[in-house]
């Protein structure tokens, strides 16, 4: 193992919870679901359920929630939880013959006590390792034998980084093929004061117009009506720029050409039983993700996509901050 103090020891299970630094811990959440606690010692966390690998909170070190759950969500199996950062695989949206979103979102996880070495850019020493394989039930439904490996990390300013890993480990020769998101709600305070900075000029597929191509027309992304789109070959940085909160998000992203910006808005809210009516209002999904081109994996092939999440102070309202030189800047 490297120097790093994650949770990957052998005692790490349910049932033994006093293992590990303190800065995670392993404990019940909503309706008795196993969850960890990362803290970073400044004062951030973050917590992910292992029902669906799923990050439901994700915190600065003044304790201010980043991440949107609704007050509606259904923290019970086999409903994935409605917010947070599901994880869309082997399949985004209804582009196969999966459910929606694939399973991934909806699978018990399991704590990783080997895992492989793990090439990292990041000083973290916060975080944890999950592990899914494909039970015998998801077999029958998609055929195919992987190793689905996602660290879960705090960053010593509070970033928040995700690095999956799907690896082929079919003895049959086959390849598989998936598409694949990191679906984040983040919270925002008023959907109509928010815009995203980095997507312009870009081409997208319209989820509203049967996946009709079109070109991004303004300088920046703003919200007065529901929005579904997935846009081509982004670049590894996006902003979403919050004026009422005067913060910024920065998603910098990794082995993940696509982005996908969705708001359900009024309507849609109200007819998902999940979603409180007016929370649209609240929330933005802006998610790094792999769906134009899907990937394939030769047998013993990995792949790996990476997603980092940072929020900083902004005083855009005054014009005061270059939205562009936040997407250059380091």
């Amino acid at each position: 193992m490297s120097s790093e103090k994650g949770l990957s020891a052998p005692s790490a299970t349910p049932s033994a919870p006093s293992f590990g630094p303190p800065t995670v811990e392993l404990c019940k959440g909503v309706n008795g679901l196993d969850k960890l606690v990362l803290r970073e010692p400044r004062g951030s966390s973050t917590e992910v359920y292992l029902y669906g690998c799923h990050v439901t909170s994700w915190k600065n070190d003044h304790g201010e929630e980043l991440l949107f759950v609704s007050s509606k969500a259904v923290f019970k199996p086999p409903k994935a939880i409605r917010g947070g950062i599901p994880i869309c695989f082997p399949q985004f949206s209804n582009l196969g013959s999966l459910e929606q979103h694939g399973f991934a979102r909806n699978r018990l996880w399991a704590i990783d006590t080997d895992p492989p070495p793990f090439p990292t850019t990041t000083s973290s020493k916060t975080f944890v390792d999950l592990i899914l394989k494909p039970s015998e039930d998801d077999l029958k439904i998609w055929p195919h034998s992987f190793e689905f490996r996602l660290r879960v990390a705090l960053g010593p300013g509070g970033d928040l980084l995700l690095t999956s890993r799907i690896r082929n480990t079919s003895t049959d020769g086959k390849p598989f093929t998936f598409t694949f998101a990191y679906h984040t709600y983040f919270s925002v305070s008023d959907i109509s004061e928010v815009r995203v900075e980095g997507l312009e000029t870009l081409d997208y597929l319209d989820n509203l117009q049967n996946r009709e191509r079109f070109t991004e027309q303004g300088d920046a992304i703003t919200f007065e009506s529901e929005v579904d789109k997935i846009y081509l070959s982004t670049p590894t940085k996006i902003a979403i720029l919050d004026h009422e909160k005067k913060r910024t998000f920065v998603l910098r992203k990794d082995g993940l050409p696509d982005a996908v910006v969705w708001n359900p808005w009024d309507k849609k809210a109200k007819a998902m039983a999940d979603f409180g009516d007016d929370e649209y209002k609240h929330m933005l999904c802006v998610e790094a993700a792999a769906v134009e081109k899907p990937i394939t994996l030769k047998p013993g092939e990995e792949w790996k996509g990476r997603q980092e999440l940072s929020a900083v102070p902004s005083s855009y309202c005054s014009g005061q901050l270059d939205p562009r030189k936040v997407l250059q800047g380091s």
